[in-house]
């Protein structure tokens, strides 16, 4: 089974967010997929945490390698498919590229930001459900 996994899944398992081991076993036996952008999002994510001074310099480089390890394979996506889904739903283009690899490649959405959720619902994306 192909799973796109976003950006908020990612930062959750290599932080030890609360979710990390319910996330993990959603996937075990299972392909991820993910748009190239995943990498620019990871290191955007720890920029605001440092902002914030939410993490340290070394901790994100530890989080990195773990996150280099997870076996994610890159899909390339349509732009011009990712504008159409971001202007209809009125969202991001980061956004819209993991709902544009879900379409692509019939793939269902591991997620845990809840709008990203309920538009690939819409667009009639599975997605998993996490519960904790």
């Amino acid at each position: 089974m192909l799973i796109v996994v976003d950006t908020s899944v990612i930062i959750a398992v290599i932080t030890n967010e609360k979710h990390k081991n319910e996330l993990i076993e959603q996937t075990i036996g299972t392909n991820l997929i993910s748009p190239p952008s995943l990498h620019w999002e990871i290191c955007h994510a720890f920029s605001a945490m440092f902002k914030r001074n939410k993490i340290t310099l070394n901790q994100a480089k530890s989080a990195i390698n773990y996150y280099l390890k997870i076996p994610i394979r890159f899909i390339d996506i349509d732009l011009k498919n990712v504008l159409n889904i971001s202007k209809e739903n009125n969202i991001y283009a980061y956004d819209a590229y993991f709902l544009e690899c879900a379409i692509k490649q019939k793939a269902k959405l591991l997620t845990l930001d809840n709008n990203l959720k309920s538009i690939a619902e819409k667009l009639n994306i599975k997605t998993i459900e996490v519960t904790s």
